[in-house]
Order: structure tokens, then C-alpha cells, then sequence
């Protein structure tokens, strides 16, 4: 397996937009084409609070993505950065891609100064549970929304 994690770059719309659909649909999600547009241009945007991502590619083929963003914090001089999407392509799992992707973001965070990245997760998803206790520590907070 020849493996590469790469930043996501303005000419790979077509081969994000599949991964993100997958993505969309793991969670039973559907959005329209105007949040795709969107979305892409604000991760190849080079704004600082604009989202960011990463592609994972295997042998030339993009099977899977992240997506993170840096935002201030009360409790911390430094930024901090949320993890928002995490997929792999379903042949591309189990191999350790999620792994590597979440590890690209750690050490982008690092450099950038933002050193502290968190995300959250569908309770139902213990697949990537079982990922998550190995990378990070489960905190026990609850999420809300209006």
C-alpha cells in the first residue's frame, strides 16, 4: 500500500465530494449542492478560521478525508482545533486510515500552535470508538444543540 496524507487542494473537488457524500450518508445526511460548493472553497480557502482537511490517498486514489478548523478558546492563550469529519471509503478501513488522518491533523495542530483537538462522535459508531480510545481520551461531556 503505497499511503500519502495530503492537504486538500483546489483541483480535488470530484474525488472530495464522493467521499463526502459517503461520509453524509453513513449518518443518513443528505446536502444540497450549494453547502458542497461552499465547503469545498473554504478548505482550500487559506482564511485561518476556515475549515482545513486532508486526503488520504492510496496508489493515486483519494480514499478518505478529514476535516478540522482552529477557533479560539476561554480557557487557553492558544487556539484549539475541532475535528469535524472523519471518513475512510469502505474498502480503505480497518487499514489504519482513520488513524493517520486524525495523526495529520495532531501534528498540523502542533505546528500551527493549537495543540489541543477534540471531536465528537455518534454514540451508535463503535467502530471508530474502538479508534478513538487508542488516539485520544474520552472526555465524559454531553453535546447540546438548538
Amino acid at each position: 500500500m503505497s499511503l500519502i496524507i495530503r492537504k486538500i487542494e483546489a483541483t480535488d473537488y470530484d474525488d472530495w465530494a464522493k467521499l463526502w457524500t459517503g461520509y453524509l450518508e453513513y449518518y443518513k445526511s443528505t446536502l444540497p449542492e450549494t453547502i458542497y460548493k461552499t465547503t469545498f472553497k473554504r478548505l482550500v480557502n487559506k482564511e485561518y478560521y476556515d475549515p482545513r482537511g486532508f486526503l488520504a490517498v492510496e496508489n493515486g486514489r483519494p480514499i478518505g478525508l478529514v476535516h478540522y478548523m482552529l477557533h479560539r478558546h476561554c480557557w487557553r492563550e492558544e487556539h484549539v482545533t475541532y475535528l469535524q469529519d472523519l471518513f475512510t471509503n469502505s474498502e480503505a478501513r480497518g487499514k489504519g486510515i482513520g488513524k493517520a488522518l486524525i495523526e495529520a491533523v495532531y501534528e498540523e495542530a502542533d505546528i500551527i500552535g493549537a495543540p489541543t483537538v477534540y471531536w465528537m462522535t455518534e454514540d451508535f459508531n463503535h467502530t471508530a470508538h474502538r479508534l478513538y480510545d487508542h488516539v485520544a481520551k474520552r472526555t465524559p461531556f454531553i453535546k447540546y444543540q438548538r
